[in-house]
């Protein structure tokens, strides 16, 4: 059986049931707007993020959910889609998981329009049903999101990431959904308990392992949906390349710097700076911390009584850094 099944196994039930709810969520009375949520549900990814919504609610409550599991569940995913929505627009890019994105189909006018109608309806479907400790975790991560993004967009421009302000963006931009999710699926079940916190905890130490995997794709000699050497071209400071300059000398940071900022588009250089932060242990430091991240998150679950769902969790965990894309 395939990983991503494997993990699905003891939820399956409830992902099917899922689906439905989900589609009713997005509807809405402007049919421009239906065929765009349509063609969206239709190309979804391996929804690992109302996954672990279900998991951590059903481990949490002797394998049971609840209507507010899955109103969590929905009100993730649909935030999590408006803001690809949002990123696709802002990255101008015309692909999203081999497809054709929403503006690359309807321009940016609309796919902005179809991002914000998303988070309104996430945000509507917490309130109209009176989920406010929910809505405030959703909350949060979209705020703490934006935050991310901007602090990422403004360190770029001067390149002046240190390895603590590298946490901070990840945990902000990557971590703080996944964090959303389990911490949403501990709250519907066991509302005002230690789990809401503790979950919170585990879902960021996953995102954080998540977010430092990919970064090291960037680097890899596999084949992954985006070409390698895509952030080093965006003048994305990623943890193996922040490694490097600030292990290296003087003389080799000053021609890294250099290279990223005014050389980013010549492949050839790239193709350099990638060879050079390898032979530097920036892939090594890198992948250190993310099994450490991964440790850590696995320490959490050990704490919990064994069952399926726990089984899934830790499946879901080693899946995060073992990914081949």
């Amino acid at each position: 059986m395939k990983i991503v099944a494997q993990i699905k196994e003891p939820v399956n039930h409830e992902m099917e049931l899922f689906e439905t709810k989900f589609r009713e969520a997005m509807s809405s009375k402007v049919a421009l707007l239906n065929r765009i949520t349509y063609y969206i549900v239709n190309r979804k990814g391996k929804q690992m993020r109302p996954m672990f919504v279900f998991l951590t609610a059903k481990m949490l409550n002797n394998g049971e959910v609840n209507e507010r599991t899955y109103r969590g569940a929905s009100v993730i995913e649909l935030i999590h889609t408006a803001t690809l929505v949002h990123d696709d627009v802002v990255d101008e890019s015309n692909k999203r998981r081999g497809f054709f994105s929403i503006n690359a189909l309807w321009k940016n006018k609309i796919a902005v329009l179809v991002g914000d109608y998303l988070l309104s309806k996430g945000l509507l479907l917490s309130i109209d049903n009176e989920d406010f400790d929910l809505l405030k975790i959703i909350s949060v991560a979209v705020r703490e999101m934006s935050e991310g993004e901007l602090l990422q967009i403004e360190k770029a421009r001067r390149l002046d990431i240190t390895e603590e302000v590298y946490y901070n963006i990840i945990r902000q931009k990557t971590a703080t959904l996944i964090a959303a999710c389990c911490s949403l699926g501990a709250c519907s079940v066991q509302p005002e308990s230690t789990d809401v916190e503790t979950f919170r905890k585990f879902g960021e130490l996953c995102g954080m392992a998540f977010q430092i995997k990919d970064d090291l794709f960037d680097y890899g000699e596999d084949k992954i949906g985006k070409p390698t050497g895509i952030d080093i071209k965006e003048q994305k400071m990623t943890l193996p390349l922040i490694h490097t300059l600030n292990t290296c000398s003087k003389k080799d940071k000053k021609w890294l710097i250099n290279s990223v900022k005014n050389h980013n588009k010549d492949k050839r250089r790239v193709k350099e700076v990638i060879t050079f932060v390898r032979a530097n242990g920036g892939l090594d430091y890198a992948v250190k911390k993310m099994l450490y991240f991964k440790e850590e998150a696995l320490k959490i679950l050990a704490t919990y009584p064994e069952s399926e769902y726990r089984d899934s969790l830790e499946l879901m965990v080693n899946y995060v850094v073992d990914r081949k894309k």
